[in-house]
């Protein structure tokens, strides 16, 4: 990843950081990928712990490794404390942001799948289910457009615009298996036209 920063940070600030990853674990909707938009504003933009670079080494190291999409959230941790003192800090920051985001998430997941389990038959529970599918959808759309970078021009961006919504239509349209469109992007990344 890049250089690390030289941040002075103590307990209020770890506390204000494990807060801040409790509430985005009530709001990972669709995972915790879809929180990340509101990282990027809390620890980049307005706190300054990690650099844009980082961020973005976190996400993309996190995604190619094989294991939980998950992991993007213990690297930005492990950046935070890196950049605060070092490799102890930045596995205090690993334990600060995962539990963070798992405790709440998962807990409330448990009580309310095994509630939705009991009640499964309910119009309100169905409904419910229905209703969440729009909202994951648009989290993970701003999850997208913070990571290709909405502040280059639109002449810039408009080859990945369109291999998007080529994808979501043979998603839409097709059987073909989400590997091949993978592969496709890769090579589309490789030869420098997206």
């Amino acid at each position: 990843m890049s250089a690390a920063l030289h941040l002075s940070m103590g307990w209020p600030e770890w506390l204000d950081l494990f807060g801040h990853y409790l509430l985005l674990s009530l709001l990972s909707i669709g995972g915790a990928i879809t929180t990340a938009p509101d990282m990027h504003r809390y620890l980049v933009e307005r706190n300054g712990w990690i650099s844009e670079a980082q961020f973005n080494a976190s996400i993309s190291i996190a995604q190619a490794a094989p294991g939980p999409n998950v992991l993007f959230v213990a690297l930005m941790g492990w950046n935070v404390g890196v950049n605060a003192g070092g490799a102890a800090s930045g596995m205090l920051g690993v334990l600060i942001t995962m539990t963070g985001i798992l405790l709440p998430s998962t807990t409330l997941t448990y009580l309310a799948s095994r509630w939705g389990h009991r009640n499964r038959d309910l119009r309100a529970v169905r409904a419910f289910r229905q209703g969440m599918a729009p909202i994951v959808i648009a989290l993970l759309l701003a999850t997208g457009w913070i990571l290709a970078g909405p502040d280059k021009e639109a002449s810039v961006m408009w080859p990945l615009w369109l291999v998007t919504a080529a994808t979501a239509l043979i998603v839409w349209q097709t059987k073909i298996h989400l590997l091949w469109l993978l592969g496709g992007g890769a090579l589309l990344g490789w030869f420098g036209w997206v």
